[in-house]
């Protein structure tokens, strides 16, 4: 109890700039990352760009930068005592942002509408890590780093019913343009938390509150002082643009075959070879074509039944593929 006194003692009152401009940062790479992503939609950019490779570990890492300093600014506001009044201000207008994203995009993209995105993610650890306030910084780490680790040893199709999608716990997972599941990500919010206890015991959150910011910063901590009008504004007005862009200029697309076989030959290769995944988009194309599938895939329109006749086309084809490498190999 005394060493939790002392670090709540040590939080600063003073806004902290340097976390404004973390947050405007973190915001302009979010920019990026949707503008590319934007690209691809309207096809000025290769399909599947921003699902694999640097890009898909580049958007991991901007949203675990917004959790983190959703628990540090968490820790800064409430460590003394929860103020439940600016708390429930706060939360209600987190709450009603992540209901308005749900509902555009559920008539917007009703096959991957976002259910359970970065702001939904925000406000429930908004309530689940007041209980971590008090804790000492290494049970609050062990915490985070628990939430992680459970999402990947404790997956089960027993949680696949959509109703536990957002625990990111199953075995199935849903689509969505943006899926922030309790499971792991809780786990950067709790991290964010342990970090700011940390800093708090050490002194250094009054070192940086005594920090001034570079004046060419200033646009960036602007961005970060009103993060979520800023998150709920730039896609639509980047998607409007590059819409506007489109009808002036369009882009040169690739027949629909093609771009489902690069599709499918992106995110293949981020687990198998250049040559198996050649051989295995080939093979579910052509199972797609005969189905009469390839509109429903290229539209992103996948019920239930259209999933397990792709997950099907998928085991079908993997089996095939490997067996006519090995039948290369062996002659």
């Amino acid at each position: 109890m005394a060493a939790a006194n002392l670090m709540t003692r040590a939080v600063t009152s003073t806004r902290i700039a340097s976390l404004d401009v973390a947050r405007g940062a973190a915001l302009l790479a979010m920019a990026v990352y949707h503008f590319t992503w934007d690209l691809e939609f309207f096809g000025y950019a290769e399909p599947g760009l921003t699902a694999a490779g640097g890009w898909k570990y580049f958007a991991r890492a901007i949203a675990s930068s917004f959790l983190g300093l959703a628990g540090v600014s968490l820790f800064l506001a409430h460590a003394r005592g929860v103020r439940w009044s600016a708390f429930g201000r706060r939360l209600a207008m987190i709450v009603a942002a992540a209901a308005a994203i749900t509902l555009a995009t559920y008539f917007a993209m009703p096959d991957a509408f976002i259910f359970f995105g970065i702001l939904h993610q925000i406000a429930l650890a908004s309530l689940l890590g007041l209980f971590f306030l008090r804790l000492p910084w290494w049970a609050t780490a062990v915490a985070a780093a628990a939430f992680i680790t459970a999402a990947f040893v404790l997956r089960t199709p027993l949680l696949d019913h959509p109703a536990w999608w957002w625990t990111g716990l199953s075995q199935a997972l849903p689509r969505s343009n943006d899926y922030v599941p309790v499971f792991p990500w809780f786990g950067a919010v709790l991290a964010g938390i342990a970090l700011a206890q940390l800093a708090a015991r050490a002194g250094a959150l009054k070192w940086l509150a005594e920090r001034t910011m570079p004046r060419w910063t200033d646009p960036l901590a602007l961005a970060g002082r009103h993060s979520l009008a800023v998150y709920l504004v730039h896609q639509p007005v980047l998607i409007a643009s590059v819409f506007l862009f489109s009808q002036v200029f369009p882009a040169q697309t690739e027949t629909p075959q093609v771009q489902v076989r690069l599709a499918c030959e992106d995110r293949c290769r981020q687990d198998r070879g250049e040559e198996f995944c050649a051989f295995y988009c080939v093979c579910v194309l052509d199972r797609i074509e005969a189905e009469g599938l390839l509109g429903s895939v290229l539209a992103g329109r996948q019920d239930g039944g259209t999933s397990e006749k792709l997950a099907g086309f998928a085991r079908v084809c993997t089996a095939d593929t490997e067996r006519l490498l090995r039948d290369g190999e062996d002659e």
